[in-house]
């Protein structure tokens, strides 16, 4: 049965692209394992909910900020030896905190670690992306990235449980050492990758200015797709950032364990996935629609947060608003392309990744001010609802309940 996969002219014939598949696979089980241990040592040395959401917040903010300069790099150096520097480094970031006592460790030096490794996301993020035509031949590009973002979401599941089992039985010290030996592993298979010539370079620095504006004309342009990714830097901002940060606050000082947030949060992701498998095996002629109604689940989680009265609701909760991303992983990305032409696609994809991401270090941020202002139970049922109210606006927009430009005669 699995001889097929590895026929001639199939996709894991092709070696570059196996050692690729497999580098991603040890790569984002250290990358989702690193926030369980990050979250555990700063709760053990003393930080509250607002230095947590801070030191989170840095990573993101830090990993947004330079992925326009992390892009250009990919495209002036062999993106195989981005990656592997990029992989390498956060290797030696995520090792350093076992020089130190995780109880009595300075926040600060927590901070500094964060902020170098989310710039090496910055970098690794779109040479892992771009590296892929240079891999395998065009025809198989599809099945490239798909087969690539399924071994993606099954790692992101798996890495908050592997760092849930190690940190409740051997410690933090343990989880750090497991994440920094994922991530080398990651970046010794990338040595084995032969990658395809390189683009040519940019004629003139303000080339890079100049795509950037066309990039912002066009999703201007299309106006579904400025409205859902206002939608979603929202949401990400004032509801995921500040999930983010109470989840671990409120089930370590409630149930007096880390596995609980872990366990969540593998639980949240197999529901995407099982719910994103779903969406791809359905047809409908309003995906946007789906999409974003499917979107309101996420309300789940920050509920059963305002209420933690049980490890097995919680569970269940964060399980059921998984299903939340499904459609919406299932459904934009292929909508955009094949309404946007194929020039502008990137500048898009990028424009999406940086206006969606960009603004949840600041939620994160202002989780636990916030918290301390409102308290955490009304704060949790307002982010809640005003989740469902930015849902039900965003599906006023015309185009968006089909997630294309309305025709002249609509």
């Amino acid at each position: 049965m699995l001889k097929k996969y590895f026929a001639p002219g199939s996709l894991f014939s092709y070696k570059a692209y196996r050692n690729l598949w497999f580098s991603s696979i040890f790569t984002i089980i250290a990358m989702s394992a690193f926030p369980i241990a990050l979250a555990v040592t700063v709760l053990d040395a003393g930080g509250s909910a607002t230095s947590l959401g801070l030191i989170l917040a840095a990573r993101v903010l830090a990993g947004v900020l330079l992925s326009p300069v992390g892009g250009v790099w990919s495209d002036r150096f062999p993106r195989k030896n981005v990656l592997i520097v990029a992989d390498g480094f956060r290797g030696l970031m995520g090792s350093v905190v076992i020089f130190f006592d995780p109880k009595t460790i300075p926040l600060w030096i927590l901070g500094l670690i964060v902020v170098l490794m989310g710039v090496s996301d910055a970098f690794g993020a779109p040479a892992s992306q771009a590296i892929i035509p240079g891999l395998v031949p065009d025809s198989l590009l599809p099945s490239a990235n798909v087969v690539r973002g399924i071994a993606i979401k099954a790692a992101t599941i798996a890495g908050p449980g592997i760092a849930g089992v190690i940190v409740v039985s051997l410690g933090t010290h343990a989880t750090y050492i497991a994440t920094s030996f994922f991530f080398m592993v990651g970046a010794g298979l990338l040595f084995r990758i032969k990658e395809g010539p390189l683009p040519e370079a940019p004629e003139t620095p303000q080339k890079f200015f100049h795509d950037l504006r066309d990039g912002l004309d066009v999703v201007w342009k299309y106006k579904w797709i400025a409205a859902m990714i206002a939608m979603a830097s929202v949401q990400l901002m004032l509801v995921v950032g500040i999930e983010n940060v109470m989840l671990p606050v409120i089930t370590k000082r409630d149930f007096h364990t880390s596995s609980v947030f872990a366990t969540a949060a593998a639980l949240f992701s197999l529901g995407g996935a099982i719910s994103a498998v779903i969406s791809i095996r359905s047809k409908t002629k309003v995906p946007g629609l789906v999409a974003v109604t499917v979107w309101g689940l996420f309300i789940f989680a920050p509920l059963v947060l305002a209420f933690p009265s049980s490890k097995a609701l919680i569970f269940l909760s964060y399980f059921v608003a998984g299903f939340s991303v499904g459609p919406w992983e299932a459904f934009w990305s292929t909508q955009v392309q094949r309404e946007v032409p194929t020039e502008f696609q990137g500048r898009v994809f990028s424009l999406d990744y940086m206006g969606s991401i960009g603004l949840m270090p600041l939620g994160m941020a202002l989780a636990g001010p916030l918290a301390n202002l409102l308290g955490e139970r009304p704060l949790l049922i307002g982010v809640s609802i005003f989740h469902l109210v930015i849902c039900a606006v965003v599906l006023l927009v015309p185009g968006v309940k089909e997630m294309k430009a309305p025709s002249r005669s609509d």
